[in-house]
């Protein structure tokens, strides 16, 4: 029994959510040959203990059918989330850990980063679900597959709709196609709170969630609602959107929400005949907004016409065409994101406590982070700057 035909057979075992063998992967970290006893050590990046069996149980038979007599798998992974860690309001307690992806304005890529993320952790092994909070925007359904797909009522209660692995529930999914949302603050509000606590959610590992644009009703609504566990805010290079994504994680900090990363999107242009990246929007304009807050960039995910077409076709990119470029840097993405999340449970996790409403029903502290507001002008008031 030799090395080579060890990891010839290791090669065989294929990481769950994956097309990618252990080996190729580089989780093989160490192999011990004894005569025919086998002890071999893997490093994996999802804490699930469904992924760890799975690598045992087809590791050792991929192992025994080359003739090891005794295998012994070592499987080291990340601790997994404290469920108790996180403290204050939470109308949603069967999902662990919650993740607001925001930004400070449209059309960025947004709700391309939160398809994407929710994949590559659902790839990990970990249950994900998916939250389209982008209420007058709901483009998810169609980046998943789904558009034109009505969720089942049971009971008074809505059952998520489901693809690559994802549970997902948007407006989108509830309205009629093209239908427009002419509403006002406490509307928004109110929407929120019910898709935390009238969706059947599945008990989470996480749950992405993709926010309007901006720093207004939905996300202290959210935040007030739940105990956020990270936020990442997704920008361009171009300085009009790093201004307003500087907001966006001004946000975060008065909300008390740890910041997890900024993700790059169209940074760079791959050109697809010959796979050269180009930097058509600049190079480096992120990195000194992320020292400014203390935070990292996570990815930088260049254009490539595939990502443009699996959203409109309904085939993000992490799971259709895995092997590129972007895919793999979102997968990337995700293992920080992780590692974050974990991170922030072990030092005793997160509570909203501190943005708890101080103001009357029906009016909104948008503008203070939580702080009391002045009183409205008129007893219509709802909302921030509504009237």
């Amino acid at each position: 029994m030799t090395e080579e035909i060890v990891k010839a057979a290791l090669g065989k075992v294929t990481y769950p959510g994956f097309s990618k063998d252990i080996v190729t992967f580089g989780f093989v970290k160490k192999v011990n040959i004894s005569g025919t006893s086998i002890t071999v050590d893997v490093e994996v990046t999802s804490s699930a203990p469904e992924v760890a069996q799975q690598i045992i149980d087809e590791a050792t038979t991929e192992l025994k059918m080359v003739g090891a007599s005794e295998v012994v798998i070592n499987i080291n992974a990340p601790k997994m989330p404290r469920e108790d860690s996180s403290k204050g309001k939470n109308i949603a307690p069967q999902v662990k850990n919650f993740v607001m992806v925001s930004s400070g304005k449209g059309g960025v890529g947004k709700s391309t980063t939160s398809v994407n993320l929710a994949i590559a952790l659902a790839q990990q092994g970990l249950k994900v679900g998916l939250l389209d909070a982008d209420i007058y925007g709901p483009n998810i359904p169609r980046m998943m597959g789904l558009e034109g797909v009505k969720p089942q009522i049971e009971g008074n209660k809505v059952l998520p709709l489901k693809a690559y692995g994802v549970e997902m529930m948007s407006m989108g999914s509830l309205m009629e196609d093209g239908q427009s949302l002419i509403w006002r603050g406490a509307m928004i509000m109110k929407a929120i709170e019910q898709f935390l606590r009238d969706i059947l959610w599945s008990e989470l590992d996480c749950l992405v969630i993709d926010m309007p644009p901006g720093t207004g009703d939905a996300q202290l609504t959210l935040a007030q609602s739940v105990p956020v566990t990270a936020g990442i805010t997704v920008t361009t290079p171009q300085m009009v959107s790093l201004d307003d994504s500087r907001r966006s994680l001004d946000m975060f900090q008065k909300l008390n929400i740890p910041i997890a990363g900024i993700v790059e999107n169209m940074s760079g242009f791959i050109a697809p005949d010959t796979g050269v990246e180009y930097d058509i929007f600049g190079k480096g304009t992120t990195q000194p907004m992320a020292d400014e807050f203390k935070t990292k960039i996570i990815a930088e995910i260049p254009i490539e016409p595939s990502i443009r077409t699996g959203g409109d076709e309904g085939k993000p990119i992490t799971f259709a065409a895995p092997d590129s470029e972007s895919a793999k840097r979102f997968t990337q993405a995700a293992a920080s994101l992780w590692a974050s999340i974990e991170k922030i449970n072990e030092d005793g996790g997160v509570t909203n406590e501190g943005v708890q409403p101080t103001t009357p029903p029906g009016v909104s502290a948008c503008s203070t982070g939580g702080a009391p507001a002045k009183e409205p002008t008129h007893k219509n008031h709802q909302g921030c700057g509504c009237d």
